[in-house]
């Protein structure tokens, strides 16, 4: 049974209000506001609304942040699939895929700062991130386990390998985006792609087919 026009309607209204408020909290952020200082009543004014009403659509300032850094947690993993979900060495993938998710960290910067650096002293906040990043650790591992099955990649430890892989991507974006840097972002992804390829496969120019 279809939902009553009433339902619908308020079931819109909600989301453009989620939206809205979504929306306050980032452009906020890219204005200099730090999270620490961003109270609900300013973060609801920004959005249109009152800050009783505030709390009839998230629980507090945190879920905003996570509900945030979520959406663009996705963004960061569809660009990243290129390569989680390729076959062979193919260096111009993965150098590629690096590229837009650095692309993803200059467009979300003021939110990712947030994210990582509220991450060191809420313990929910640094769970939920560690959450987020433990999605493309696990992506990570699976895609060496089958480059080294294939015989593109020798042995050595998967997990692990994945994990300062990973961890190594976030903090140096961070580092990048976080103050002024002596290089170009170009110059860091050519880096990271390069230690990537360095690491699973040995050689940091090789393009094979599957």
């Amino acid at each position: 049974m279809p939902p009553s026009p009433r339902r619908a309607e308020t079931t819109s209204k909600r989301a453009q209000v989620q939206e809205d408020v979504l929306r306050a909290m980032e452009d906020l952020l890219g204005e200099g506001e730090t999270y620490a200082d961003l109270n609900v009543e300013r973060l609801a004014g920004r959005a249109g609304i009152s800050r009783t009403a505030f709390y009839f659509y998230f629980r507090d300032k945190r879920e905003v942040l996570e509900r945030l850094t979520s959406t663009v947690a996705e963004q960061l993993y569809i660009a990243a699939d290129a390569w989680f979900s390729g076959q062979g060495v193919r260096s111009d993938v993965l150098r590629s895929a690096i590229a837009e998710i650095a692309e993803i960290f200059l467009q979300h910067g003021s939110l990712l700062r947030a994210i990582v650096e509220v991450s060191t002293y809420e313990r929910d906040v640094s769970d939920h991130w560690r959450a987020l990043i433990g999605r493309f650790i696990d992506a990570t591992e699976r895609r060496i386990l089958s480059e080294q099955e294939a015989g593109n990649a020798p042995a050595f430890p998967a997990r692990s390998t994945a994990f300062a892989l990973v961890w190594g991507v976030e903090r140096t974006l961070y580092q990048q985006i976080a103050r002024e840097s002596e290089f170009s972002m170009d110059g860091i992804v050519e880096a990271l792609a390069g230690a990537w390829l360095r690491t699973i496969y040995g050689r940091p120019d090789a393009i094979l087919e599957a």
